[in-house]
């Protein structure tokens, strides 16, 4: 079995949430990665897909270590590499480099493209044998630019010529893994098809490895070998590229993969039909939902068995042990009790008790009793006075 080139175990980045002025203190954390486990072998492509928000760029940094991670561990190419110093970081940047999201934003707009491509020559005191000017004009000639381009400035190029200069300088110094950061996302479609063909002729070349971070299905169906899917700081599915969008059995990714557009008119009546509209807004991720994340949203979540695992969970007053339902008559009292904010309903014992010693021989007051009723809407155990005879 091929030695995968990267792995990642249970990698985390959570962003601390602080108040206060001159004493400051934590109050929160965003989790914007909340444990995620990945592994490229090398020559392949993986995609990460998931909506805006869901921690595929935070992964990325986290993976080429631009950002350091709060747990977890990474390990590229047999060296862990989770914890590294800068000093001992920067020779390992000659084997994984990065395409950022925005090609405007990305290029110094003050250097040329000579002097940003040329910069990890530079950076690494790296010497090539025919000068650097020459390596640069060889990689703008790679990735389809002219060699006459290396003195101009940024501004002097389209959205997908700033793209080829941002992925010539992350092939300067012929990496092993390349991860690209929604390679394609600020392009129009013509030019997100030659970016997207330049990839593959790249990899194909030059034997390079992939992570594509993207939200375009379609541009990650065109290019990966495998796809991992991800939602609100987890990754619920990764799968082979064909067997997900054959048999997706996550319910987020069959969500996301109804939402690609039908080029066929003939076809796009039926896609209309089986469009899913997933309900409500993604939960917060400064408090995400316990179990699974999607399951707030999940037209196949099931309330009575969230009820009962709610109850089931929480502990007796009086004796520590779980809750149950099983007795109803035992389990209103307790359920009454745990209501913060509510006045305190008397059990049904202590109820026929005092009747009993008021009114002895009152038979309506014998006859009156506590039943408790299932949740209404899963909110809780509601109590009601049967008066019935």
């Amino acid at each position: 079995m091929t030695e995968n080139l990267l792995e990642v175990t249970g990698l985390e980045k959570h962003f601390p949430i602080t108040r206060g002025i001159i004493f400051r203190r934590k109050i929160g954390a965003v989790r914007a990665v909340d444990g995620i486990d990945l592994a490229v072998q090398p020559g392949e492509t993986l995609g990460l897909v998931g909506e805006s928000g869901c921690g595929k760029t935070t992964t990325g940094r986290l993976v080429t270590r631009l950002i350091e991670p709060t747990a977890g561990r990474v390990v590229f190419d047999g060296r862990d590499i989770t914890h590294v110093s800068a000093g001992r970081m920067r020779p390992m940047r000659r084997e994984i480099q990065m395409i950022f999201q925005d090609p405007y934003s990305s290029l110094n707009p003050r250097h040329t493209v000579g002097a940003i491509v040329g910069a990890p020559f530079r950076v690494q005191n790296i010497k090539t044998p025919q000068g650097r000017k020459k390596a640069v004009q060889e990689l703008l000639e790679l990735v389809g630019l002219s060699p006459e381009h290396y003195n101009r400035y940024p501004h002097e190029f389209s959205g997908g010529q700033r793209q080829r200069i941002g992925i010539a300088r992350a092939l300067a110094l012929r990496p092993k893994m390349v991860v690209a950061d929604e390679p394609v996302s600020a392009l129009d479609v013509s030019i997100q098809a030659q970016v997207v063909n330049l990839l593959d002729d790249l990899q194909k070349e030059l034997g390079l490895t992939y992570l594509v971070i993207a939200h375009d299905l379609s541009v990650v169906r065109h290019i990966s070998d495998r796809v991992a899917v991800m939602y609100l700081g987890k990754i619920v599915e990764v799968a082979p590229r064909d067997d997900l969008y054959s048999r997706p059995l996550h319910p987020y990714t069959l969500a996301l993969l109804s939402a690609v557009p039908v080029p066929d008119p003939a076809r796009r009546d039926a896609a209309q039909r089986e469009r899913i509209l997933l309900v409500g807004d993604v939960p917060s991720p400064i408090d995400p939902p316990s179990g699974c994340r999607f399951r707030t949203r999940c037209w196949k979540a099931q309330e009575n068995r969230r009820w009962r695992r709610r109850h089931l969970t929480r502990s007796r007053p009086d004796t520590g042990s779980p809750a149950t339902s099983r007795s109803p008559r035992r389990s209103a009292p307790v359920a009454a009790r745990s209501r913060p904010g509510k006045p305190r309903r008397r059990s049904a014992r202590r109820t026929t008790d005092r009747c009993r010693a008021a009114r002895p021989c009152d038979p309506a007051a014998l006859r009156r009793s506590w039943t408790l009723m299932p949740p209404v809407g899963g909110t809780g155990v509601q109590d009601r006075r049967d008066d019935r005879p």
